[in-house]
C-alpha cells in the first residue's frame, strides 16, 4: 500500500511512505512464482501481517483505489475489517483507456505507452507506478486519470448480471468486460460487469441485441456506491434488499 496526498479536482501532491509486508503462505512458493516476482521461501519464511498494524495505516484513508479492484478487494477484506467500511475505485475498470488511444489497460502496457517503465510483479512498485499513471494527463482529453477516476468514484454504478446468458456467447461478455461467478460464494452464477449510471441503458441493448437477441426480457441490475463496489460481500449480505431493476424491454 502506498498512501497520497489529493486535492478533489485530482491533481497529486504528496506521496508517502510505503506499507510492504510478507506473509508465509505455509507451503513452497513455485519456481515460476519466484521467476515472476523475485520472492523466495526465505523471505516469507515465519513473516506474517498484524491486522492490527494494517487498521492504523489505512485510519485517514478516505478511498482505496486497486488496478483491478474486483480481484484485489476480497482478499484485503478476508486479512482486515479497515478494508469493509471503506469506498472503492478501480484504476483499471473506471478510466476509458481504450478510448484515450491505450490499446491496453494493464498497468506495465499504461506506463509503456506514458514513457517509462518499473520493476513490475511487486506491490509497492506497481502502487508508485499506479500513482505515476493516474497523476498524468490523458492525451485525448487532457483530464489527469486520476481526476476521471475519482468523478467515476463518486458517481452511482451498478451491477449488470447476465443470467441465463448462452454458453456459445461466452466470449463475446469476456470481450466487453464481464467476469464469470460460479455461485460457490453466495452471488448469482451468471455473468457479471460493473458499468456506470450513464452507460447502463447501453448495456441493458447491448445484452438485449447481442447475447439474448430478444427484447422482452429480465435483467438484474443492481446500483452499488463506491463503498459496495467490487466486493460480492455486500450482495451475499444484502440479498434480495439490493436494489434491483427489473425492466422488461421491447423494441
Amino acid at each position: 500500500m502506498v498512501p497520497f496526498d489529493f486535492a478533489g479536482d485530482g491533481r497529486i501532491f504528496a506521496v508517502h511512505e510505503p506499507f510492504s509486508r510478507f506473509r508465509d503462505p505455509g507451503r513452497p512458493i513455485p519456481d515460476a512464482v519466484t521467476q515472476l516476482t523475485g520472492i523466495t521461501d526465505a523471505m516469507v519464511a515465519g513473516a506474517s501481517i498484524d491486522a492490527d498494524e494494517i487498521e492504523a495505516f489505512v485510519g485517514t484513508a478516505v478511498l482505496v483505489i486497486a488496478h483491478n479492484a474486483g480481484f484485489d478487494r476480497g482478499f484485503v477484506e478476508r486479512l482486515s475489517g479497515a478494508f469493509v467500511k471503506l469506498p472503492w475505485a478501480c484504476s483499471w475498470a473506471e478510466v476509458p483507456w481504450a478510448d484515450e488511444g491505450f490499446d491496453g489497460a494493464k498497468l506495465g502496457h499504461l506506463a509503456a505507452a506514458q514513457g517509462f517503465f518499473h520493476d513490475g510483479h511487486r506491490a509497492v512498485d506497481d502502487c508508485l507506478a499506479g500513482i505515476e499513471i493516474l497523476a498524468r494527463p490523458l492525451p485525448r482529453s487532457g483530464r489527469t486519470a486520476f481526476s476521471v477516476l475519482l468523478e467515476s468514484a463518486r458517481q452511482p454504478r451498478w451491477r449488470v448480471w447476465a443470467s441465463k446468458a448462452p454458453f456459445e456467447r461466452k466470449d463475446s461478455l469476456k470481450r466487453r468486460g464481464y467476469r464469470w461467478c460460479d455461485g460457490s460464494d453466495g452471488r448469482p452464477r451468471a455473468w457479471s460487469v460493473e458499468v456506470a449510471d450513464r452507460a447502463l441503458e447501453n448495456e441493458l441493448a447491448f445484452l438485449r441485441r447481442e447475447i439474448y437477441r430478444r427484447h422482452e426480457v429480465d435483467i438484474d441490475a443492481r446500483c452499488i456506491s463506491a463503498f459496495e463496489r467490487y466486493s460480492g460481500r455486500v450482495e451475499r449480505l444484502r440479498g434480495d434488499s439490493v436494489a434491483v431493476l427489473q425492466q422488461i424491454r421491447k423494441e
